[in-house]
Order: C-alpha cells, then structure tokens, then sequence
C-alpha cells in the first residue's frame, strides 16, 4: 500500500498547489480524492485521471493528467508541484474524470459495482470532456516501487 499512497500523495500535493492558486478543490475533496487514487492504484485498476477546471465542457488551464502505467527502466521521480499560477477561471468549475485499466474490465461487473460502492468518490458517466484552446504536454513523472504516475498539464497555444 506504501507505493500507492507515495503516487496519490503527489497527486494531493499538485492539488493543494491548485487550492492555494485557485481555490478549489478544498481540502475534503482532496483527501477524497487521494483516497480514490490511492485505492485503485493499489489494485492496479487506475487508467487516467484529470483534476482542472472545465469551461463550456472543456478542459482549460489548469488542469493536470495522470496516467498510470509500469515503470520500464528509468527510476525518474519528480517533485509534485508547478501548476501555473494566474490562470484565467472565471466563469469554469473543478472538474476531475476517470478511467480505469484493462484490469478493472476484467472484472465482473458485481465486484467492480462492490469495489465502486467503497471509493470515497461516486462516479457517474459522462463524456470525458476535451481541451479549449490547448493541448495537453507531458511535464512530470512519479514513481513508485516499480508503478508510475506520468502528468501532462494543459498548455495553451
């Protein structure tokens, strides 16, 4: 359980950095989250998963990608942090959206539904929304215990 909760606390300190610049998410979802992200990288059902602001259903600045996937060869583990600051919000919301591995559909669907049911984050379905005006760009990988976390940040062009 250590390795993934060293990933998911990476991802909760990106988060408090977005906080402290933008005000959300606060600290009860951050600690909900982490625990989601926590949970399905332990079980290695964890595909991606975007915490950022949404405009008019996209993705704007700033908004963070995670994707995990096994670490082949190089060790790199970066320090979580530099989310721009000064992005213009106004007029978005805090928005996160999740995938799930190939492993997660493996499962049958009642011990996905009782894995579901445990998350402290209740997810529905939605169309996972695009990006406005940019594009996303790889900028940090965390490792952990042969498991890593690459993130790409939205970029404006």
């Amino acid at each position: 359980m250590t390795h993934a909760r060293h990933l998911a606390a990476k991802v909760a300190a990106d988060l408090k950095r977005m906080q402290r610049f933008y005000h959300a998410p606060d600290d009860a979802h951050i600690e909900r989250l982490e625990g989601e992200i926590t949970e399905l990288l332990r079980q290695g059902y964890l595909g991606t998963v975007t915490y950022g602001f949404k405009r008019n259903g996209d993705w704007i600045e700033p908004t963070l990608r995670y994707t995990a996937r096994e670490l082949a060869g190089d060790s790199m583990d970066d320090d979580p942090g530099r989310v721009r600051p000064a992005a213009n919000v106004t007029g978005a919301s805090f928005y996160s959206y999740l995938t799930y591995s190939s492993a997660w559909y493996a499962l049958p669907s009642a011990q996905r539904e009782a894995i579901e049911r445990q998350l402290p984050v209740q997810r529905t379905g939605a169309p996972e929304p695009s990006v406005s005006g940019g594009y996303f760009a790889d900028d940090k990988t965390y490792s952990s215990g042969g498991r890593a976390l690459g993130r790409a940040s939205v970029r404006s062009y």
